[in-house]
């Protein structure tokens, strides 16, 4: 573990910090800094010359100044003879578009996997990416984790056994038919129309949720327009109780106010983007997934099997 350093910007300083105290070592030191014209200012203050370092940095809100420190740290790293440089990040930022929806889009998931390619990154630890396929935007190594070991953990710790798993889209189905597996638990789909960019409308509930425990299912919440809805529509159906889970809380917007007025009993998310004020809200409920980076942080660098981990 000598040979082995966790930096980080200034995204999600406390997740390193865990990650660090997983693993056993100091978090490495390196002052980011801005002129006074905006740009950001690197200074990595640690000898990384034939070290395996990882940078853990979501590219959470403020997508770009995060994404910018990641990119310079990267630089710096690789300009100071680091032998390999992961990109660590548990939040993929511009992950929704991934493909062409109008004509003359842009493709903005595969220009940032161009971006940190062209900045040197070795390798890309992330986790629960919008969708899978954006692993093939790389031709680097790719890990791609999940949090479902620990939100399963605490689903069946909590919420009983009279569930049913629902999807609030048809993109999410794959994943909430792997928890319903897991979980011996029935399967709902929330059929549902996308007016615009966060915007949707609940159109129709495919399955049994009468006098269940509902659980729905995401990858994210940002406006927590769709899990509102899908909780109206949820409980005009009959759903005894209703919980969510997001990997990703991005809460923006009238995310909490729309969170509290909802029928919604809690939303379960990760520590993947620090909440900050956000987290006092009494319905949300953050659980750490730094042990699981951590893990598969030490399968890297010893060139373990990362995929063991989700059997």
């Amino acid at each position: 573990m000598t040979r082995l350093k966790v930096f980080t910007g200034n995204a999600n300083p406390d997740l390193a910090k865990e990650i660090c105290a997983f693993l056993c070592i100091p978090l490495g030191s390196a002052v980011i800094k801005r002129f006074s014209d905006g740009e950001v200012n690197v200074e990595i203050r640690d000898n990384v010359r034939g070290v395996d370092v990882f940078i853990i940095q979501p590219t959470s809100p403020p997508v770009n100044d995060h994404l910018m420190e990641l990119l310079i740290l990267m630089d710096g790293l690789k300009r100071a003879s680091a032998k390999r440089v992961t990109a660590v990040l548990p939040y993929y930022g511009y992950a929704r578009q991934d493909r062409k929806v109008l004509p003359r889009a842009p493709i903005t998931a595969k220009l940032v996997a161009d971006l940190l390619t062209a900045a040197g990154v070795s390798r890309l630890l992330t986790m629960d990416l919008h969708a899978g396929q954006i692993q093939g935007f790389f031709n680097i190594p790719v890990d791609h984790l999940y949090s479902a070991p620990v939100m399963l953990e605490y689903i069946k710790a909590n919420y009983g056994d009279d569930t049913v798993i629902v999807s609030p889209d048809a993109g999410g189905v794959e994943r909430a038919r792997a928890f319903a597996k897991r979980l011996s638990a029935s399967l709902a789909i929330i059929d549902k129309r996308r007016l615009a960019p966060n915007v949707a409308e609940v159109m129709n509930i495919i399955g049994e949720v009468e006098g269940k425990t509902a659980i729905l299912l995401d990858d994210m919440v940002d406006t927590a327009g769709t899990l509102a809805q899908s909780a109206d529509a949820l409980r005009r159906k009959g759903a005894k109780h209703i919980y969510a889970c997001a990997t990703h809380a991005v809460l923006s917007g009238p995310a909490i106010e729309r969170l509290e007025k909802s029928e919604i009993e809690e939303l379960v998310v990760t520590n993947t983007i620090p909440l900050g004020p956000k987290a006092a809200c009494k319905k949300i409920r953050v659980l750490s997934v730094a042990p699981l980076l951590g893990e598969a942080i030490k399968r890297i660098h010893f060139q373990d099997s990362v995929s063991s981990l989700f059997v």
